[in-house]
């Protein structure tokens, strides 16, 4: 804004008077930056500007890592070095410029999710209408019916090599997918894989991005462990499993620290004995709602099963699961949930009675700022034979939990689309979805043949 200036009377002024107006003027300008300065700090804090997803074109928030449809990572990664160390064919660490721990079959999590039908990549246009083959305009609505595109996120799949791959799909009831899977392995079958899925707490906002964060989070943490990582687990057999247990104990405290960071400041303090347990627990597969539990503090679960040297080892927080399923022999569950179901069944009550129960699904214990406790649940067991290792979400157990009703599903699942890790698990996602849907669901496998035990 430029000093005001008089009529044309003024014109004549003495020299005096034409002096003290540039005074004035002067300080009507000093006046002004002293107002610019003060007021421009504070613009940034009132409003975050905008980011646009590179695989997608969805707009997400200022502060947000991952994008919400797709999950494509939107903080660039570190350069890639040149060096001719750098080539790993044995891991894949999203977070880490370690060159000894890149690997070009999963290098990151979230850009070895292959492009599902009509996902677009940088540069590419909106796939058409799937009702009418209308544009579909960058809010993603049809600009001709005015139908709304599915998101991305709504069904994505996850292979990083032949023998380990994954579904996650929205199922049938939700309107957006609050579950996320990161997976990685070696091209050699059998060698070394890590499995996570992070159920996110649907009745808390930011839950989507919640689960997404600390599922990154972890298997950053967990590849590491690998034996090309930045840190590879060695040993005899007591000293890898004592490894592996504080490693996956560290890959949920960096998973809670990531939800930790989606966080408003002051929601919450972080663990603090006012926590809630037990009845007054997170339901994690109740529908939104309004208010939510805690209304501003994101939450999710958190399992994660790890291959290494013909041992599987698991650690889990809340009630998303791992399971050994083998060929011949008995099938197991190899975590414990922390939810009112699993105390119920301890305490004597039937599994089956408990599972239904109006709050079975209550969790008492998550990743998140309010969480009593977020240590991993860790235990170790060797692979003796052929069969399948599933990590999963409750919105496919939740449909059949007893281990040997989950064998029989898988096996019968493998006989009829073969043994492909990502059909497998296409096909109990599409299984959970014609019992109803009532969750997100996601299916994550590793197929271990007799050949590639060690």
């Amino acid at each position: 804004m430029s000093a005001p200036t008089g009529d044309s009377a003024t014109a004549a002024v003495s020299a005096e008077a034409a002096t003290s107006a540039e005074a004035s003027a002067e300080a009507v300008a000093a006046q002004e930056a002293v107002s610019a300065e003060s007021s421009a700090p504070a613009a940034p804090a009132v409003v975050l500007p905008s980011v646009v997803c590179p695989a997608c074109g969805t707009s997400a928030r200022g502060d947000s890592r991952f994008c919400e449809a797709c999950g494509a990572r939107l903080v660039p990664d570190p350069p890639a070095s040149s060096d001719p160390a750098s080539s790993d064919p044995a891991s894949s660490d999203p977070a880490s410029s370690d060159p000894a721990s890149s690997d070009p079959a999963s290098s990151d999590p979230a850009s070895s999710i292959p492009a599902a039908p009509g996902r677009p990549g940088p540069g590419q246009a909106r796939p058409p209408c799937t009702e009418c083959g209308g544009a579909v305009a960058a809010d993603g609505y049809c600009e001709q019916c005015g139908a709304k595109a599915p998101a991305p996120r709504d069904h994505l799949v996850d292979t990083p090599a032949a023998w380990v791959g994954g579904v996650c799909d929205r199922g049938r009831v939700h309107v957006r997918n609050e579950d996320s899977q990161a997976l990685a392995a070696s091209l050699e079958p059998g060698r070394f894989a890590v499995l996570v899925v992070c159920d996110g707490v649907s009745s808390v906002p930011r839950s989507d991005e919640a689960s997404l964060a600390a599922a990154h989070a972890a298997l950053a943490v967990l590849v590491a462990g690998g034996p090309t990582g930045s840190g590879p687990v060695v040993g005899d057999a007591v000293a890898r499993g004592a490894a592996w247990s504080g490693l996956l104990d560290r890959a949920a405290r960096a998973g809670d620290d990531a939800v930790a960071d989606l966080t408003a400041p002051g929601a919450a303090v972080p663990h603090s004995a006012a926590a809630r347990t037990s009845a007054a627990a997170r339901t994690s597969a109740a529908p939104p709602t309004p208010e939510g539990t805690d209304g501003d503090t994101p939450s999710c679960t958190f399992v994660a099963a790890v291959l290494d040297d013909g041992v599987l080892h698991t650690g889990s927080v809340g009630d998303s699961r791992a399971y050994w399923l083998p060929d011949s022999g008995t099938p197991t569950m190899l975590t414990t949930d922390d939810s009112w179901a699993a105390e119920a069944i301890a305490g004597g009550m039937p599994r089956a009675e408990a599972e239904t129960a109006p709050q079975a699904h209550a969790i008492t214990r998550w990743l998140g700022v309010d969480s009593p406790d977020v240590a991993a649940r860790a235990t170790s067991r060797p692979v003796t034979g052929p069969g399948w290792l599933l990590v999963c979400s409750d919105g496919l157990w939740n449909y059949c939990s007893p281990p040997e009703d989950l064998a029989q599903l898988v096996r019968t699942t493998a006989a009829t689309v073969g043994g492909d890790p990502v059909a497998v698990a296409a096909e109990l996602v599409r299984w959970a979805n014609a019992q109803g849907g009532r969750d997100n669901i996601t299916a994550a496998l590793a197929r271990l043949d007799a050949a590639a035990n060690r």
